[in-house]
């Protein structure tokens, strides 16, 4: 019987020649990461090891949920965690100012490859399947364990086959394609399995349409999102991973649960009404609904062409005079590029803020919390209620030329509204 992408990587790991789905196994990390609001818990647990950390280059520790720090009980949990990438003397440990949204700093730096195995204690660590590596989110239990140990157990998943054809139209993004999967299956959809993404139309997607698509397979209930290697993946990676890796593709008889085929050509730019991402309508099926705020950024649509995409609407164009816009660039490499390209000039003369790479309003956190009664448009990654705010607030996921429309005409908007 042949095996998934993912079987094939969990396997390799396990030094087993093959695994089945259900099966138990201990797998060897090739990194572990945590960030400023799951890292204290983990260090807790990791103390309690009494071994010295498996690593100093493996463990990866960025603190950018509530950085720069929000308030005392932020600082604080940011300070626990400097101090012990210090006494460790963790590599990879990245302070405000040299830091960005974890999810778009690991791939940007290189810290992930294909055929990788990667934890993280953050649910979206899911995100680095788009490099062809078997990425999933934990616990901080099993973080400050993995820390000591260099290894951790999993329970294969077993697989959903996405079979991608065609090509994006325009306007249309990874965030439509992934937000359409999500209304197709719905948000337990693909509960603890593997979504493999394969077909022609994966050529069609950039980069950051696929760590798009990754990054929300965690919302489609999956244990992780790959995609399969390719030139588009080995050109990006090509001055950024410096270590050897193991690409891996999927056996022409490995078996899967279910296979979904989604037509590229027929999307259209969709709105994820709340309060579940899977409430999932075409921006032409929205009525008109008014907006307060628009976020743009996040580790779902914070790199530069997500930007780019958002600056390509405000250009020459006013945020609406009842709107509050806000873009975050997901690093500080990602904020530079945008100063070099004009964007953020672009941003500030719309009558939008540009802020630091932070999570910020994407989890509730700060920069941007929505009072009772607010709308916001974001392209965040999640809408339940009181995700960004007041349990009587709500949230709508769109991609950055939906969001950026409709912070133009003060209500979600489709692109062609603005730009014929």
């Amino acid at each position: 019987m042949g095996m998934t992408m993912t079987e094939k990587i969990l396997a390799r790991h396990a030094g087993l020649a093959s695994v089945q789905p259900g099966q138990l196994i201990k797998c060897k990390l090739d990194l572990v990461l945590g960030n400023d609001i799951t890292t204290p818990p983990a260090i807790k647990e990791f103390n309690k090891i009494g071994r010295p950390v498996f690593d100093n280059e493996k463990i990866v520790l960025v603190p950018d949920h509530f950085t720069p720090n929000k308030d005392i009980k932020s600082a604080e949990m940011a300070k626990t965690v400097r101090e012990f990438a210090k006494r460790h003397e963790i590599v990879n440990y990245f302070e405000v100012g040299r830091m960005g949204i974890e999810h778009v700093l690991l791939p940007e730096q290189g810290l992930v490859a294909p055929g990788d195995v990667i934890i993280g204690a953050d649910s979206h660590t899911c995100t680095y399947g788009a490099v062809g590596a078997f990425a999933t989110g934990v616990g901080s239990t099993d973080m400050g364990a993995a820390m000591a140990t260099g290894d951790t157990w999993f329970k294969v998943p077993s697989a959903i086959k996405v079979e991608l054809k065609g090509k994006l139209p325009k306007w249309v993004t990874g965030k439509d394609v992934i937000l359409t999967l999500i209304g197709m299956i719905g948000v337990d959809g693909a509960r603890y399995q593997s979504l493999e993404f394969t077909g022609e139309g994966v050529a069609a997607l950039t980069m950051t349409d696929r760590l798009t698509i990754a990054n929300m397979a965690i919302e489609a209930g999956a244990k992780n999102g790959i995609f399969p290697v390719d030139d588009i993946t080995r050109e990006y990676i090509k001055d950024r991973v410096k270590k050897q890796y193991e690409e891996v593709e999927a056996d022409a008889d490995a078996v899967y649960d279910q296979v979904v085929t989604i037509d590229l050509n027929k999307l259209a730019p969709v709105v994820a009404l709340p309060h579940l991402p899977e409430n999932v309508k075409t921006i032409s099926e929205v009525p008109e609904i008014s907006i307060d705020q628009v976020v743009i950024g996040s580790c779902t649509n914070g790199r530069i062409e997500d930007l780019e995409q958002a600056a390509q609407i405000l250009a020459g164009r006013s945020v609406h005079p009842s709107i509050r816009a806000i873009i975050i660039p997901g690093s500080q490499e990602v904020y530079l590029e945008a100063m070099k390209r004009g964007f953020i000039e672009t941003f500030i003369k719309a009558g939008a803020v540009v802020s630091t790479p932070t999570c910020g309003p994407c989890l509730g956190g700060y920069m941007g919390i929505l009072a009772s009664g607010e709308r916001a448009v974001a392209t965040t990654n999640r809408n339940f209620r009181g995700r960004m705010g007041h349990v009587d607030s709500e949230v709508y996921l769109a991609g950055p030329y939906v969001a950026a429309a409709s912070a133009v005409l003060g209500r979600i908007a489709a692109p062609e509204e603005v730009i014929a």
